[in-house]
């Protein structure tokens, strides 16, 4: 009777380790189904965080402030500065307004080499030279009420719109300026 008892204890055992096991696959079979839907459900909410991310307020101003708007014109000449990106990206363009010739002699300067700085890349961008046409700039004498240009080369886009910039032209500095987008 003792060789029964003993007999029968291995095999309840052996049938809950049994039934214990397939509860177990089942439930790996479960957790291994919803698995991709789980990683998906999880990028998803990545991309969805990623969109809702708010972007800084100081950004989207793209606008001199009145001072600077003051400052560049009693000291340079200058209104309406502004740095632009181009379709392809492949160009910067800078533009500007001139109030008082006198003194926006300097940006129409042909011997200083005008530089585009981007702020956080920290890229130095120079104005292309063509064979045939020379610096891509405008370099004529100033006339109050024109708007003058030049276009600064910016090959593997370095610089995006949104990014600040400082330009320089000799003793001109701009600083701080936000590159619109085209």
């Amino acid at each position: 009777m003792n060789f029964e008892r003993l007999h029968r204890r291995p095999m309840q055992w052996l049938s809950a380790f049994a039934a214990g096991c397939l509860v177990a696959s089942a439930a790996v079979a479960q957790s291994s189904a919803a698995g991709p839907a789980r990683a998906v459900r999880s990028a998803a909410s990545a991309t969805d965080r990623a969109a809702s991310r708010k972007t800084s307020p100081y950004r989207a101003s793209a606008k001199l402030t009145p001072k600077a708007k003051t400052y560049y014109l009693a000291a340079w000449g200058v209104d309406k500065l502004k740095v632009s990106y181009t379709s392809s990206g492949n160009l910067i363009r800078f533009s500007y307004r001139v109030s008082d010739p006198k003194r926006a002699k300097a940006l129409a300067d042909k011997k200083a080499t005008p530089y585009l700085l981007g702020q956080k890349s920290r890229a130095l961008l120079q104005v292309p030279v063509m064979e045939k046409i020379g610096q891509l700039r405008q370099s004529a004498t100033p006339e109050a009420g024109q708007e003058y240009w030049m276009v600064f080369s910016n090959k593997g886009n370095l610089i995006k719109p949104g990014d600040r910039v400082n330009v320089m032209i000799g003793a001109f500095h701009a600083d701080g300026l936000v590159v619109e987008g085209s």
